[in-house]
Parts: C-alpha cells; sequence; structure tokens
C-alpha cells in the first residue's frame, strides 16, 4: 500500500500521520464525554490536551531517536517523524510528565485524570498501529501462519496486528470499569499491567525492536511498568475511601 494518502500544494499527507490523528481525535472525543460525565467542563480536558500532546509527539520521537542513534546521519533525519519512528512508551511517559506538573499547578486531581484518559489512550495505540501496516513496519519474523503478511517477499508475523487487536480488548474492559472502579487510580494501573503483559510477549516477535545492549528496551519497561502498575493498585487500593462512585 501507497504510504502516502494524498498531497496538499506538493505536500505528501502520509496514512500514518493520519492514523494517529484519528486516533488522538477519537480517544480526545471519549475522554471529553467521560470527563463531563463526572461533572468536569469538557475545556479543562482541551487545556490538558493542549499540553500533552505536542509532549507526547516530541518525546514519543526523542525516545526513538536516543535508542536508534546510528540510524541518523543528520539531525534533520533525526526530526523527521513523517516515514515513522515513534514510541509509544515515550509518547505516554512525556505525556504523563507533562500533566503531572500542569495537574501541580492547577491542584487538579491527578489519578482522576488519569483514569479519566486511560480508554482513551489505549484505543488511540488501537488505531495508531494500522499505521505501521501501512508503512510496512513493526513486524514480526518469518511464519506460516495464514495471517501472515507479505513484507519484501517475506511471509511475516503481523505484529501491529497482534497488538491493535489486544489494545482494542484492552479498551473495552477499561471502558467497562469506569462505572465500577473502587479508587482514582485504579484504570491507568490496569492499562500499565494489560497493555504492557500484551507488549512484552508481542515485542519479542519483532524484529525492529530498540536495544540496551542485549535486552529489548520495550520489553524492560513493560517490566517496569507491570511492578509498577501492581504497587499503584496496592497503594491507591488502601485509600479507595477516598473514591465516590459518579453516576
Amino acid at each position: 500500500m501507497n504510504p502516502v494518502a494524498f498531497e496538499i500544494f506538493g505536500i505528501s499527507i502520509r496514512w500514518y500521520g493520519i492514523l494517529i490523528g484519528c486516533g488522538m481525535l477519537i480517544g480526545a472525543y471519549i475522554a471529553m464525554k467521560e470527563a463531563k460525565r463526572q461533572g468536569f467542563e469538557e475545556e479543562t480536558l482541551l487545556d490538558i490536551l493542549i499540553i500533552a500532546l505536542p509532549c507526547a509527539i516530541i518525546g514519543a520521537r526523542l525516545y526513538y531517536v536516543l535508542f536508534n542513534l546510528n540510524a541518523y546521519d543528520t539531525i534533520w533525519e533525526a526530526l523527521n517523524i513523517r516515514s515513522g519512528g515513534l514510541a509509544i512508551h515515550g509518547g505516554v511517559l512525556a505525556a504523563v510528565g507533562s500533566f503531572a506538573i500542569y495537574s501541580k499547578i492547577k491542584k487538579m486531581e491527578f489519578w482522576k485524570w488519569l483514569d479519566i484518559a486511560a480508554p482513551s489512550l489505549i484505543l488511540g495505540q488501537a488505531i495508531g498501529r494500522w499505521g505501521n501496516f501501512i508503512n510496512q513496519e513493526a513486524h514480526g519474523g518469518p511464519t506460516d501462519l495464514p495471517w501472515g503478511i507479505v513484507v519484501d517477499g517475506m511471509k511475516v508475523h503481523p505484529t501491529f496486528l497482534y497488538e491493535s487487536l489486544a489494545n482494542f480488548i484492552i479498551f473495552f474492559i477499561l471502558f467497562k470499569m469506569r462505572k465500577t472502579k473502587k479508587f482514582d487510580g485504579q484504570q491507568i494501573a490496569w492499562y500499565m499491567i494489560l497493555y504492557s503483559i500484551i507488549r512484552f510477549f508481542i515485542e519479542g516477535l519483532r524484529t525492529d525492536s530498540l536495544y540496551l545492549g542485549e535486552f529489548r528496551v520495550a520489553q524492560l519497561i513493560s517490566l517496569v511498568l507491570i511492578g509498577l502498575g501492581i504497587l499503584l493498585l496496592y497503594i491507591r487500593g488502601k485509600k479507595k475511601d477516598e473514591f465516590i462512585p459518579v453516576e
């Protein structure tokens, strides 16, 4: 498939960017509705997104470049995100970090807002993974399975598809949980645990992993996030009396 969807005044618009943009917009819409359901003004979420989304894109690119420096000869190549090269872990860390600062300044309920964002975040990832398919990247090694895809003449694991389907399932779990959660921070903790478990195993199939020595970076980060998610469930669970259900 041609990675370029169309051109405007000679500028190529790529499917990769379109899909990531769609994932962000759909996720933002769902988060705004959830924020409204919980009694918050939708404009508050827009203020958060204005800060978090640019930070997420910068963080996703910076993370990818730092663990893949040998692939770039010039700084301009490192800055070019049009052909791919965004790492979701870097994006999430940058977005959460920027919101942590913003919420501290504005005295916002940090964990409650992360819970609002959790389903939208994983849904955006599920949609955005299809950009990898169009770019013919983030795939696995050779396979004889009937659902394998052909890349450069070789049938390989469609790891983008594995992760996308798993992310959709996690989205429905988190979306269902939003009305039954017992404490603030529960949804983001389960996001960390469920996504990291999926990512750990899928990463083992991929052929384009970023490495730290002999270890795949995504797998190391996944293990850390699983541990932090479990710790968060324990610590926040002890404060569950603070939670007041919103009908």
